[in-house]
């Protein structure tokens, strides 16, 4: 299998050198994001994340179909990733790498078993009928931070994403067409955001968002995922080196600010593309609502 370049021992000196000082090559701070960029797509559902040079795309999508026999009044959601080799030449197609095992796992536990999604509201007929929901996630680049950038491409597309309304007549399940009656914004009952930190001599230093040569460089990393009210979702350390139990309380500390920070810029994101949508602000006086 193919692996991703090490940087040389030159580069990894004068890397390791500079954090020393605290500096970055790229003149950030070290608890400081590279520029991001949420965009969407003309579907609903299809967020597209820029963060430095990672980019990833995610597009959810749904379809009818029966319930697991275990849960028979929960609906069905799945995370699946992609790490094409247009993103990395360390990446294999169809072959699943150990980066992409751990960027699932992470996934599934800060999305999906979080219960940021309510599944109860995915069952159209008890026992019989459920929406089954999938977030494809696809990494087109990479260059360090992939486990934040999917984070925030899936909870932006996920409260991007419009389903289709139904109804029941006589036992008879009806799915309406977008022309027909406008679709309805998932059940999300929170937001939750992952923030990595990599830590350098036992946790003496640790940055925010590394780039691929930072990450390379590190001892080790720490992933947090939270929402904006301050839950914490997961804590999770990778790397063998050791960090002292008051750094990682520090780091969860930063990692819940930067939290808060990135649900803002998702909200924004998701405020500008409702006003693009929306133009002329004629939607509102075409809609007729009846309350009968």
């Amino acid at each position: 299998m193919p692996r991703e370049t090490e940087p040389s021992i030159n580069e990894r000196t004068f890397q390791l050198q500079a954090l020393r000082e605290n500096i970055r090559l790229d003149g950030r701070a070290l608890d400081a994001y590279r520029n991001l960029d949420i965009s969407f797509g003309d579907d609903y559902g299809v967020a597209d994340v820029r963060l430095g040079k990672t980019r990833v795309l995610t597009r959810i999508s749904a379809s009818v179909t029966a319930p697991r026999p275990d849960r028979k009044f929960d609906g069905i959601f799945t995370i699946t990733t992609e790490l094409s080799p247009l993103a990395s030449p360390a990446f294999e197609s169809g072959r699943q790498s150990d980066l992409e095992t751990h960027l699932s796992r992470i996934l599934e536990t800060s999305l999906r078993r979080s219960q940021a999604l309510s599944t109860e509201s995915l069952c159209l007929v008890a026992g019989q009928k459920v929406w089954s929901l999938r977030a494809d996630i696809h990494v087109l680049d990479y260059d360090g931070g992939l486990i934040d950038a999917c984070c925030l491409s899936t909870l932006a597309a996920l409260r991007h994403y419009r389903i289709p309304d139904t109804s029941i007549k006589g036992g008879e399940l009806t799915v309406y067409t977008p022309l027909e009656r406008d679709p309805v914004p998932l059940a999300l009952l929170h937001y939750p955001i992952g923030v990595t930190l990599n830590f350098f001599e036992s946790g003496e230093k640790w940055l925010v968002d590394a780039t691929l040569m930072e990450q390379q460089c590190s001892e080790g990393e720490i992933v947090v995922a939270a929402n904006p009210q301050g839950e914490v979702c997961l804590v999770q350390k990778g790397g063998g080196g050791p960090v002292d139990a008051l750094v990682l309380l520090r780091c969860v500390e930063v990692a819940m600010g930067k939290v808060r920070e990135l649900g803002k810029l998702v909200d924004g994101a998701l405020e500008r593309d409702a006003k693009r949508r929306d133009k002329g602000g004629m939607s509102k006086e075409l809609r007729a609502e009846n309350e009968r």
